[in-house]
Parts: C-alpha cells; sequence; structure tokens
C-alpha cells in the first residue's frame, strides 16, 4: 500500500491473520447457530456457508464489519478510499471468502485473493 493510499485510509494498519481469524470462527459460529433453526449443520454442510456469504455481503457491503469483525475490533475497507465496499462487492467477497484458499493467499499489506478481487482491505479498528 502506498503512503497516497494509507493517508486516505481512516486506519492505515492492515489487520494481523490472527484477529482476523478469530473473527472468522466468531462469524462461523454464528453462521451455524443461525442455520441449525433451518437445517441440520451436522447432516447437511452448505447451509452455514450460505448464511456466511450472505452475512458478509449484509455486514461488510454497507456497514464493514461482520459481528465477529466488531468483536475482534476489525473493520473492512475500499482499498481505493477507505469507504464502504457495497453489497456487491460484499458478495463478492463473501463468496471467495467461503472457498477459503483465496482468504489465505495473502501479499505483502495482508490483503487475501477475496479482498483484491473485491477492492477491499481489512484494517485494525483503534481503541477509542
Amino acid at each position: 500500500m502506498n503512503v497516497a493510499t494509507r493517508a486516505r485510509l481512516p486506519v492505515t494498519e492492515p489487520a494481523d491473520f490472527g484477529r482476523r481469524f478469530a473473527a472468522l470462527i466468531i462469524d462461523w459460529a454464528l453462521c451455524l447457530l443461525i442455520s441449525s433453526f433451518y437445517a441440520d449443520p451436522r447432516v447437511v454442510a452448505w447451509p452455514p456457508v450460505v448464511v456466511l456469504v450472505f452475512i458478509n455481503a449484509l455486514f461488510i457491503g454497507p456497514f464493514g464489519q461482520t459481528p465477529g469483525m466488531a468483536l475482534a475490533r476489525l473493520r473492512c475497507v475500499s482499498f481505493a478510499d477507505g469507504g464502504a465496499i457495497g453489497i456487491a462487492k460484499g458478495l463478492l467477497r463473501g463468496v471467495l471468502l467461503a472457498l477459503l484458499i483465496p482468504a489465505i493467499i495473502m501479499d505483502a499489506d495482508r490483503r487475501g485473493l477475496h479482498d483484491r478481487a473485491a477492492g477491499s482491505i481489512v484494517v485494525k479498528v483503534p481503541k477509542a
């Protein structure tokens, strides 16, 4: 990330892998809970994955955080301007996150392939 881009972002430090993983585990537990209302995740594996994709689209798109990211003090913002990425890009990011492999292939800015495809970056939220 160049200096000009960092200056435009509200928070400039990319999130570390540990926090991102913790947020994902929290979100995954939430997805298992939600999907258990209409399907048994032990029998049918895809319902929690669908919930994860939609949580990413509906929470990250307009608000920049999933519940897990909020607890881990992370925010997903546009790499270009630090704003919201929108529901369509949130959906794309969620689909690629569900594939897992794009999420673990990271660049120097700790952006996974899913972040690069959506034009996003996950950053730490400063303490208030």
